[in-house]
Order: C-alpha cells, then sequence, then structure tokens
C-alpha cells in the first residue's frame, strides 16, 4: 500500500466502530413492515399448521381399510377448506380438498388422480403409505419458535410469515435521517442554463437516489455557496434536524474547500487518503450528535465511496445485523493488464455466456460506466487480471440492500 494512505478495510473499521442504531423503535402494520429494520425478534403462539390438513385433493383413508388395489369405500363425508369434518368411520372415505383439516382416524390422504368415483363410493387404485399427504400440525413452525429474527430487513416473505401466525403489527427501528448538501460554485442544476466553466451537479441527483433506495428520510440543503460561513450554518441546521450527514466535494485543502474547516468548527474530522481507485479523499466525523461523511467531488469517485463506504456504516445505523455485501465468484471475459498500486473497483457487466465484460474505459470522470455495468470488481493492489481469472464481484443488485 502507498506510503501515508490508509486501506479500505482500515477506513471501513474505523467508520463501523462509530456507527450507532437509532433507539427509537416504532410498531408498524406488518402490511406495512416491508423494506424496514426488526428490532425485535419475534416469536410465534401458535403451530403451523394449527391443524393436521390435506395437502392435496383426494381422499382422506384409513390405510388399514385399503386391503388392495381397487378398494371400494363409502364416501361419508365433504371437507373443505375452512370447514371441520366428523370422525372417519372405518371402511369409510372423506372427499377432501386441499388445507381441510384432516378428520379424526384418517392417517393419509390419496390424490383424486388415483381415485374413481363410483355412486356415493370411491374405488382407491392406489394403496397409500401412513401420513402420506397429511401435514401434521406443527410440521412447519411450533408454538413458542423464532420466527424472525432482530436486526433483519424485512422482505415480503418475511412480513407474510410474521401475518401467517397471526402477528398484527412489527417492532421496527424509525428511519434514518439523512441530510445531503453539495458545494461549489461551479454547479448548476438541470433546466437552468450552464455557463462557461459550469457543470451540472449530478452528485445531488445519484446521492438523493441512493439515500432513498436504502429507506433513509431524506433532508436535501441543495447547493451551499463556497463561503466558510454558509457552510458552518448548513451543517449546525443539517446536525440538528439529522442522523448523518453526506456531502460531495470540498473536503481538500484549497483555498475554496470550505468543508473541512467547518466541520473542524462544527465538531471534529478525520481526513484520509484511502488505497483506493476511484475516490481516494474520505472524510469522517461528527457535527453534534450526527455522523459526517464526506465523499469525493467527482461523480464516479463519489458513487463508489458511497457504496464502500456510506452503505455500510447507513445499515449499522439502521440495526442491521449484517451490512457486509455478499461477493460473487465470477469468471472474467478481459485482460487487465495495467492494475493500479491501489486497490481498485472496476466497473464491469455480465454477458451472455456467464462472464464479465470490462467498461472500455475506467476512468474516474465517467459516468456512463457506473449506468452501463452491473456491479463492481474489487480488484487487490498491482494485481493483473487474464481472461478466464476469478474475480471478486460486487453486484448492484447486492450493494443496494
Amino acid at each position: 500500500m502507498n506510503k501515508g494512505l490508509l486501506s479500505v478495510d482500515e477506513a471501513l473499521e474505523v467508520l463501523l466502530a462509530g456507527a450507532r442504531p437509532v433507539a427509537d423503535i416504532e410498531d408498524v402494520s406488518t402490511l406495512e413492515a416491508t423494506d424496514r429494520i426488526l428490532a425485535r425478534a419475534q416469536s410465534s403462539t401458535m403451530d403451523v399448521p394449527p391443524m393436521d390438513n390435506s395437502a392435496m385433493d383426494g381422499y382422506a383413508v384409513r390405510v388399514a381399510d385399503i386391503t388392495g388395489p381397487d378398494t371400494r369405500l363409502k364416501v361419508a363425508q365433504r371437507i373443505a377448506a375452512g370447514s371441520v369434518g366428523n370422525p372417519l368411520a372405518a371402511g369409510t372415505a372423506a372427499r377432501i380438498f386441499t388445507g381441510a383439516p384432516i378428520p379424526q382416524g384418517a392417517d393419509a390422504v390419496v390424490m383424486q388422480e388415483f381415485c374413481a368415483g363410483d355412486g356415493d363410493h370411491v374405488v382407491v387404485k392406489k394403496k397409500p403409505q401412513p401420513e402420506e399427504w397429511v401435514r401434521r400440525a406443527g410440521s412447519d413452525i411450533k408454538a413458542g419458535g423464532t420466527v424472525l429474527v432482530e436486526g433483519i430487513k424485512l422482505r415480503p416473505q418475511d412480513t407474510g410469515l410474521a401475518a401467517s401466525v397471526g402477528i398484527k403489527t412489527l417492532p421496527v427501528r424509525r428511519k434514518v435521517k439523512m441530510a445531503l448538501f453539495f458545494t461549489g460554485d461551479e454547479l448548476v442544476m438541470p433546466g437552468d442554463p450552464l455557463p462557461p466553466g459550469r457543470i451540472y451537479n449530478s452528485n445531488r441527483f445519484t446521492l438523493n437516489g441512493m439515500a432513498k433506495l436504502f429507506g433513509c428520510e431524506v433532508k436535501d440543503y441543495g447547493i451551499v455557496p463556497d463561503r466558510l460561513d454558509a457552510t458552518r450554518e448548513v451543517l449546525r441546521r443539517a446536525a440538528a434536524e439529522n442522523d448523518i450527514i453526506v456531502t460531495s466535494g470540498g473536503v481538500s485543502v484549497g483555498e475554496e474547500d470550505h468543508v473541512k474547516p467547518a466541520v473542524e468548527a462544527e465538531g471534529s474530522l478525520l481526513m484520509w487518503k484511502i488505497a483506493m481507485k476511484p475516490g481516494r479523499p474520505l472524510a469522517f466525523g461528527k457535527v453534534k450528535e450526527a455522523a459526517f461523511i464526506g465523499l469525493p467531488g467527482n461523480p464516479v469517485s463519489s458513487f463508489v465511496t458511497f457504496l464502500i463506504f456510506v452503505r455500510p456504516f447507513l445499515l449499522k445505523t439502521q440495526g442491521l445485523s449484517n451490512v457486509a455485501p455478499r461477493v460473487i465468484d465470477a469468471r472474467a471475459d478481459f485482460t487487465w493488464d495495467k492494475p493500479d498500486a491501489r486497490r481498485e473497483f472496476l466497473r464491469a457487466k455480465w454477458n451472455a455466456e456467464g462472464g464479465l465484460d470490462l467498461y472500455s474505459t475506467q476512468d474516474s470522470a465517467v459516468m456512463t460506466s457506473t449506468a452501463w455495468a452491473d456491479g463492481l470488481i474489487d480488484n487487490p493492489a498491482n494485481q493483473a487480471i487474464r481472461k478466464g481469472d476469478r474475480v471478486k464481484f460486487l453486484s448492484f443488485s447486492e450493494l443496494y440492500w
């Protein structure tokens, strides 16, 4: 690693040590809880299924009554889902439907495909095995068993599971409040005239989208003038109203870079040069009780550093237990023979053969590469990649979760 540069892992360790889950918990309707972070583990107060029931449409029988092929039994009752039958008398069968309770005395269900109706009788053409097509009470979930663990991001199937055991509301962490602001007199909003020397503020759109993707309550303070007093005033407001403050640009030591002195005046700040490409400069600190993370102003660097650093910090602040993205072992269908001395995050895309293609240029100023790519290859420092090599791939589908 280059002298004076902090490794990605070292920076992440310091960042995550400073992340504290929001303490506030709120009960929300299970119907509205998808994508929220579960604050307390949930247990079932009931068995699932709550009663023995049929896994198929067919006939409930006593196996002992099926003495051979083409056994003929009287159909004594019909049991639909939602109704309860009578005890099954010896020598009889019950017409039964999927999900309907198994009548007392029956110990198997014969699929209707292996039966033939004969007036008020049924001819059973195949002898069933005991317990065949019978779902026993509690075979899925036992009363008192944990159904959802603390610190997970609730998916649709998780809220469905909660509902299946009668949980009407779920305790979740309140949404993290994130402040965003952007520095630079050169920045112009799309739709406004673009004078010479100015650029459109793409970072505002990217970072707003990322924050909302992770379920934050976003407060956007807009473009802040390149003045120390203006930057300090916005920092004070943002710290009073939010849990995390994220900025892009203005954290270097130039005469027009006021974020660094403003954060130092209002709180505390660590300035890092990270051994990664893209995204070398990164700032981490605190203003009052709000965490501060300053990202590079370069659009690609800002995008990548948000995913690598802000994402796990944010997830831990939300109360998520596992913040590490899943790494996919993938095949490189390209050659990368000019590795950097820093750890690289290369923009790559799946191809039709199941391998990865590399964007034609990895220049950190080319925003097109982020829109084209399906994710980032995490490539160690000084490591060339030959066609056919295995690489570590961080899919956007994993990084956005």
